[in-house]
């Protein structure tokens, strides 16, 4: 299927939510009503319907009109997340809790009409997942939707899982999984490669139900996940539980963790609980205990590509400790200064960090390389999307080792890459936000021209002010409650 083709379908799905506008639907309330139905018609077109039981199946619910229609919708819904009619738990799991928004009949008719109607032949020619996925993208840039706080760019998760190269029979985790995007390309990048189709049936079974990990907290960002997933030839190993709980442990050790975690603070202040966390345990602070989980979610020798908040970098007390940590035990090899307006959900600076376990926990970086894609670059947003090509200069410059250990050229201080040793970090208090460029383009506003745009800048920079204050009073009220030789 052709990238056209997929767009033009992704299109006319898309569309079909004007029809839902009246009966009081959501953006996203659509996406979750228009995946129950795709999911069924899915089945039926890729030949799994044999999962869903008997009676509960799209041509029931098509060929059915008005009312009946409706009704026996609500009943499918429900039916399929009971273990009384069904007995999958993946689909269990997708359908747990379902329920339709729908109230007009004619509106639930339309929309099955108008899948009927899509060309599924061409669909299935390259596979529904790349048109499942087109549609979760779709919903993640419409900003009125707010989906994109579950969704990281295509073209920074695909310039990620090039770097670290994913080989079948590793376990790939992603602690904060959204929609699944970096587990679906992890398994899109393995089966480019024509040695993946030399697997034996064993190895190809855990390829399909072992070597993908993760967990979701938000059940409906779970159910699109899993949904995902399974389109993609995956079956359900993405739980939906808080991985900063003691769930968090039953994710397992990893071979390779790729992920996007959730910025801000836990609900309520809450801290992490979890029985093996020192270092983040008394902060409410999520993307800093993610980063605990990470480091410690790793197999000796495991690596991680992982997008954090600027923050991460700079924060003191907790932060300090907890970099000073990382860097003992991992070597952070590699920070990408990300360019701004990528993520509209947050709308705040952003980083990768590159890092590998160590065989020992001890002084396993010597030094940090710090690649600069943030200043004097366009301003990103909806008139100029982040693209496969933004990223070409720091691919090479990186290079073809996913440990970090091929040859790389220190570019000084009027490029953008540059080499950092352990020593010269300490004298920084390992403050890790570490820029040289004169940044031209610092005005990000001036330069935006879609009011939306604008807007998501501006709260970016309120929330991550927030956010400062936020870490600020919870810092000195820890060390308000610690003894002073204890601090």
């Amino acid at each position: 299927m052709s990238e056209t083709v997929t767009r033009d379908i992704v299109a006319k799905l898309w569309n079909l939510c004007h029809i839902l506008r009246d009966d009081g639907v959501t953006y996203n309330e659509y996406v979750t009503e228009l995946t129950f139905l795709l999911f069924l018609k899915m089945m039926r077109e890729t030949g799994h319907e044999s999962r869903l039981p008997l009676g509960y199946r799209w041509e029931e619910l098509a060929s059915r009109t008005g009312l009946d229609q409706l009704e026996y919708y609500r009943d499918l819904l429900l039916n399929l997340g009971s273990t009384k009619k069904t007995h999958d738990q993946t689909i269990l799991s997708i359908f747990a809790d379902a329920n339709t928004k729908l109230r007009k009949p004619a509106n639930l008719k339309a929309l099955t009409t108008a899948i009927d109607k899509l060309d599924w032949f061409e669909a299935r020619e390259e596979g529904l997942g790349n048109l499942y996925e087109g549609l979760l993208e779709k919903n993640a840039a419409e900003k009125k939707s707010g989906a994109g706080q579950y969704f990281t760019p295509r073209p920074l998760i695909d310039c990620l899982v090039r770097l670290m190269k994913p080989k079948p029979g590793e376990v790939i985790q992603d602690p904060a999984a959204g929609t699944g995007g970096f587990l679906v390309a992890a398994d899109h990048y393995m089966k480019q490669n024509d040695k993946f189709f030399d697997l034996d049936e064993k190895e190809i079974l855990f390829q399909q139900y072992s070597a993908y990990k993760g967990a979701e907290l938000v059940p409906d960002a779970h159910r699109l996940c899993l949904m995902n997933l399974i389109l993609h030839g995956i079956e359900g190993t993405v739980t939906c539980s808080d991985t900063l709980s003691p769930d968090g442990l039953a994710l397992g050790k990893a071979d390779l963790i790729l992920s996007n975690p959730p910025f801000g603070t836990k609900k309520g202040g809450g801290k992490p609980n979890r029985a093996d966390f020192s270092i983040t345990s008394d902060t409410s602070n999520k993307q800093l205990a993610f980063v605990e989980h990470i480091v410690r979610a790793l197999k000796k020798g495991g690596r991680a590509a992982v997008v954090v908040p600027d923050n991460v970098l700079f924060e003191d007390n907790t932060g300090r400790r907890l970099r000073t940590w990382m860097m003992e035990l991992c070597d952070l090899h590699t920070i990408l200064r990300l360019p701004t307006g990528i993520f509209y959900a947050q709308g705040v600076k952003t980083n990768v960090l590159f890092f590998t376990r160590g065989q020992t926990d001890k002084a396993n970086t010597e030094s940090v390389w710090v690649y600069d894609l943030r200043a004097n670059m366009p301003a990103f947003g909806k008139t100029r999307p982040l693209t496969v090509k933004d990223f070409e200069e720091f691919e090479a410059a990186f290079g073809n080792d996913p440990y970090g250990k091929a040859e790389r050229t220190d570019q000084g201080e009027s490029g953008r890459f540059r080499c950092f040793t352990r020593e010269k970090i300490k004298e920084r208090n390992d403050n890790l936000d570490i820029a040289w460029l004169r940044d031209e383009n610092d005005d990000i506003e001036e330069r935006l021209t879609e009011p939306e745009d604008i807007a998501a800048a501006i709260m970016g920079h309120l929330r991550a002010a927030l956010e400062e204050i936020e870490g600020l009073t919870e810092e000195i009220e820890v060390e308000a409650l610690v003894p002073e030789e204890a601090a």
